[in-house]
């Protein structure tokens, strides 16, 4: 039998390394590290203040997230990202998302729908305030409290586990101060479509947002150098970027 003290030992350690988790996950999804980069473990400890033991259990969390890759006997590096892989998630994830409206529209309360508008209302002031950091995390979260309204588990946890993989590109799909103005004005309605309870238009107006954002978010790749490697055939990327995705891989 173990005793508290390494009982309590156990359980610090292991609050520690979500802890490390979620700080290496927010310096990968705001761009401080990555995509490519090699992670040295003496350099993380020292920034981050806590042994090779918490590290090493934190990578393994990202690891299993899709954001780091783990190397034999070479330690880690954030994952690199590929056009291919980026518009083929977003395919599926327009899928979950128009689904998930449908399914609120017709199973949420006032109360529930009320709630989201405020979430809505918070981060448009975060948008008009320029503020991207508190924009991304609320849009975030709207868009997971839209599968928890709509009443099924399943689609709500293949979400977060897709969402994971697909984080730190979303962050970069509102870069152009265009692109944030019109994912705000989009937003704006399909909240009103979800007040109206018009499911159909909901789920249609979901899908256009996360083609949209697909879109942006290849575009900012392109141009920030954050692509490792095109990968897959040019032809699965969106359309509006299947030349200048064709140019890169030339």
């Amino acid at each position: 039998m173990a005793k508290p003290e390494a009982a309590a030992d156990n359980a610090d350690n292991t609050s520690l390394h979500f802890r490390v988790a979620d700080i290496l996950r927010d310096k990968i999804t705001y761009g401080e590290l990555a995509p490519g980069m090699r992670l040295t473990e003496r350099v993380l400890c020292e920034e981050l203040n806590v042994s090779r033991t918490p590290l090493r259990e934190a990578l393994k969390t990202l690891a299993s997230e899709g954001l780091v890759e783990l190397l034999q006997n070479r330690g880690a590096m954030v994952t690199p990202m590929t056009l291919a892989d980026t518009a083929q998630t977003f395919e599926v994830l327009a899928v979950l998302e128009g689904l998930s409206g449908e399914l609120a529209c017709a199973r949420a309360d006032d109360g529930e729908i009320k709630g989201l508008r405020q979430l809505h209302e918070r981060m448009s002031a975060c948008h008009d305030a320029g503020d991207r950091e508190g924009y991304f995390e609320l849009n975030q979260a709207i868009h997971g409290r839209l599968f928890q309204l709509s009443g099924n588990p399943v689609l709500a946890v293949t979400h977060d586990k897709l969402n994971l993989r697909l984080r730190r590109a979303r962050y970069f799909a509102n870069v152009s101060q265009t692109r944030w103005d019109s994912a705000m004005a989009e937003h704006e309605q399909f909240i009103a479509a979800l007040e109206a309870r018009n499911g159909k238009r909901l789920r249609a107006l979901l899908e256009e947002h996360i083609h949209n954002k697909c879109d942006a978010v290849i575009a900012a790749l392109l141009s920030s150098g954050a692509i490792r490697a095109i990968g897959g055939s040019v032809a699965q990327l969106p359309t509006l970027n299947r030349r200048e995705a064709a140019g890169r891989s030339r």
